[in-house]
């Protein structure tokens, strides 16, 4: 199979694969194209990818050209999807669910087969490529937060651990799953009293137990959420709705609840964002003030650390694209149930829900096309 590795236009620090994975997939008969320069920044040089066996190409729409499965960190951009041939499979974080519905139009007729990271979900029903991810932004979002109440960001001029007679900073995680977990560990090891909140009793029994008791815990709803943003420093929106579009748990009538100067950290934002205030920002420019709250929402935050990104989906993610390679499209998907439940669009036809739902579109079970 001849697999491409774009430069990600976005901005996006991570690449999907590494050059040892790229050497692998080589060596089992596959070509690997490389976009020029596309390691760079994490020091995944052109030169690695060649001795690899890689080729290096120099032009972004060659990358598309020449291969059959594209491998990308981020979802397309509008100019990429220009660029995608027909019946082309790419592989990425996608959320379709806040695309435009014309770039939906264009993947359908070009019988792409849009496969979402965010989406692959094991037996078990947890989401693999996606797990990694989180655990990152997670942990990322306590680092964010220590900056950003800095006096010199605006922020409340705080330290999250406090000191001896000086309270620590209060931060509220609204959603228990992998997200919220990793920054509620990274969180209380900064020393940061924190409240947890979720609608599922039994993540909250989890994070009591895992944290044995160290943290407050709720229900999330309104007045639960009311409550504790108006006890916050920092607040951190961690709310998932798989493939679907987040809702909106704190409105912007609800930020006069909360303390001048406080932090909200929406790492929800790449799927549309769980606060109404929010919009998707970037690493040059990650801030912007409503009634004087900070809100931070960068919506790929691992690309911050774009080394560690990039080999932790690497990992996770090689052997769905070395089963694609071995056993072509249909054949993969027949064999792994996990890549079945990735699939957003196949050879042009929409499959998951998301599409029906928002766009209208009406999706089929893949099933019913293998």
């Amino acid at each position: 199979m001849n697999i491409g590795i774009p430069v990600e236009l976005s901005g996006d620090n991570r690449l999907a694969l590494t050059p040892e994975s790229v050497a692998l997939l080589v060596e089992s008969g596959n070509s690997v194209f490389v976009e020029t320069k596309a390691g760079d920044k994490i020091h995944f040089f052109d030169e690695k990818f060649e001795k690899a066996g890689a080729k290096i190409v120099f032009a972004h729409e060659e990358v598309f050209g020449r291969s059959e499965l594209v491998v990308k960190a981020e979802k397309l951009t509008e100019e990429e999807v220009d660029f995608v041939k027909e019946e082309q499979i790419i592989m990425a974080f996608h959320h379709l669910a806040v695309l435009p519905q014309e770039t939906i139009e264009k993947l359908i007729e070009k019988k792409t087969t849009v496969i979402g990271y965010e989406l692959i979900e094991d037996e078990n029903g947890q989401l693999p490529v996606l797990y990694p991810t989180s655990e990152i932004a997670g942990q990322m979002s306590i680092q964010i937060a220590a900056e950003y109440l800095k006096i010199i960001r605006g922020g409340r001029g705080i330290v999250l651990g406090g000191i001896p007679g000086v309270p620590p900073a209060v931060i509220v995680i609204i959603g228990a799953g992998t997200v919220g977990r990793n920054a509620c560990m990274a969180a209380l090891g900064a020393g940061a009293q924190v409240i947890v909140l979720d609608r599922d009793i039994n993540k909250l029994r989890e994070i009591e137990r895992l944290f044995q008791k160290r943290v407050i815990t709720s229900l999330a709803n309104r007045k639960s959420i009311e409550k504790a943003i108006s006890l916050a420093d920092v607040v951190i929106g961690a709310v998932l709705i798989k493939g679907e579009k987040s809702p909106h748990v704190i409105t912007k009538d609800m930020l006069k609840l909360m303390k001048k100067g406080s932090l909200i950290i929406d790492l929800s934002i790449d799927q549309g964002g769980c606060v109404e205030t929010s919009r998707p920002t970037t690493p040059q420019s990650p801030v912007f003030r409503v009634k004087g709250i900070t809100h931070y929402c960068i919506p790929n935050i691992p690309s911050c650390v774009g080394w560690t990104g990039t080999l932790a989906l690497n990992n996770v993610l090689f052997p769905y694209v070395e089963l694609l390679c071995e056993n072509g499209l249909e054949k993969a998907l027949q064999k792994s149930y996990a890549l079945r439940k990735g699939i957003y669009i196949y050879r042009g036809i929409p499959i998951h829900h998301v599409l029906e739902k928002v766009f209208g579109y009406k999706a089929k079970k893949i099933e019913s096309l293998l």
